[in-house]
């Protein structure tokens, strides 16, 4: 599991991270702002508070808003979620199986 080890807001809701591993970047989470759980984020200055959990190594906001890990470093990287498969056999890759550190990913993130 991808674990995070800083974050910061940038404009416009995207958001740096930095990976234990020395991976970072911006990730562009503009395209869930506003729906579901993401409501909140409307308000420039709450998706301000996003902070590091350093037990689970994800981003949070709060009210219990999270991201996966996981998912976040794929956006970022390219590489495979866990239990994704990386193969060039023609088999259909557009709905990856989900690691079991997170079942729940934001749509699209």
């Amino acid at each position: 599991m991808a674990r995070i080890i800083d974050a910061k807001p940038a404009r416009n809701h995207v958001l740096y991270v930095r990976f234990a591993d020395g991976a970072e970047g911006h990730v562009d989470l503009s395209h869930i702002v506003a729906t579901g759980v993401f409501r909140d984020w409307a308000d420039p200055a709450f998706f301000d508070r996003v902070s590091v959990n350093p037990q689970s190594g994800t981003v949070e906001w709060p009210g219990g808003i999270d991201l996966c890990p996981d998912v976040l470093y794929h956006k970022l990287t390219g590489a495979p979620l866990p239990g994704e498969r990386n193969t060039n056999d023609g088999a259909d890759q557009s709905a990856p199986v989900r690691g079991k550190e997170c079942s729940e990913t934001p749509p699209h993130a």
